[in-house]
């Protein structure tokens, strides 16, 4: 058997975690190949062995994410193929794709963005995007971490802690919008450029993150055209081809608009659509045999 890797976590982070990969694999197994699941910090590992490698669930890279990018490298140069390929996750692991995005004339959320926090500058973002409640985080995160909803009254409490976090580190702050806890955050999900199935997230009571890790609700969805030709354009917008994308999107005041486009690492929600699993592998196997 050709042996694929899921590119993960070190087993124990991952017991904190949601992870629906698993289903993918007898349907791998069908075609005639092996799975094996692999930390990226796992430094003994020879890529060579391996005929594809798939990232998955490295929900930990933005703690490291230098050794994350030198471990995609350390794939690249062996005779694995990467998925996504190496210059597409390159161009998504800083939020800061969403410049490149609204530039080629994609509707994307609001947001400013700065080399590090100063007090004043957030505080006059309140005024730039005409609201009392505003959302900052890394332009660089995963799994909403460092992320905080921050209303006007109460900015002067969070300048400390922002100060240290935010020290020398991107950022990015956008309006809190309250289509996130009113009707929630959607996510679309894509094969080899196909479309697959869409999920709606909702935040529990009192919160306003939609991971399943922080309580959030999750149900299936069926998509109208404007949603579909939002995502469609910020696919086709992206540098290079891709295996699997996650869109997701938030309703404003102006139509939908793009909260994040997750190219490297996103969980693609198997559970949601019981067909889905054998469909990635069926766009996997038409690409690659």
């Amino acid at each position: 058997m050709s042996v694929i890797a899921f590119l993960s976590m070190d087993t124990s982070a991952l017991e904190d975690f949601f992870v629906y990969d698993e289903m993918l694999i007898p349907h791998f197994n069908a075609h005639g190949y092996d799975v094996e699941t692999v930390a990226w910090r796992d430094a003994s590992v020879d890529w060579n062995r391996f005929s594809h490698v798939i990232v998955r669930s490295p929900w930990d890279y933005q703690q490291d994410p230098d050794g994350f990018i030198a471990c995609l490298e350390r794939i690249e140069a062996s005779q694995a193929t990467l998925h996504n390929p190496l210059s597409l996750m390159k161009w998504n692991i800083e939020k800061t794709y969403l410049q490149s995005l609204e530039n080629q004339g994609v509707p994307v959320v609001p947001t400013s963005w700065a080399d590090s926090f100063s007090a004043d500058w957030f505080v006059e973002q309140f005024e730039v995007f005409e609201t009392d409640e505003l959302v900052i985080k890394p332009a660089l995160s995963a799994n909403a971490d460092d992320t905080f909803r921050i209303h006007r009254g109460d900015a002067a409490d969070y300048t400390a802690q922002l100060s240290e976090l935010f020290h020398n580190r991107k950022l990015m702050v956008q309006p809190f919008l309250q289509s996130v806890t009113g009707e929630g955050e959607y996510s679309l999900f894509y094969f080899g450029g196909q479309y697959s199935h869409t999920l709606l997230k909702q935040p529990k009571a009192g919160d306003f993150r939609v991971q399943e890790e922080h309580g959030g609700r999750l149900s299936a969805f069926t998509p109208d055209a404007d949603m579909l030709s939002v995502c469609e354009a910020a696919l086709n917008a992206m540098p290079d081809s891709y295996l699997y994308a996650r869109v997701d999107l938030i309703r404003t005041d102006t139509g939908w608009a793009i909260m994040e486009l997750e190219l490297i690492e996103p969980s693609l929600y198997f559970n949601i659509d019981k067909s889905s699993a054998a469909r990635f592998v069926d766009v996997f196997i038409s690409r690659h045999g």
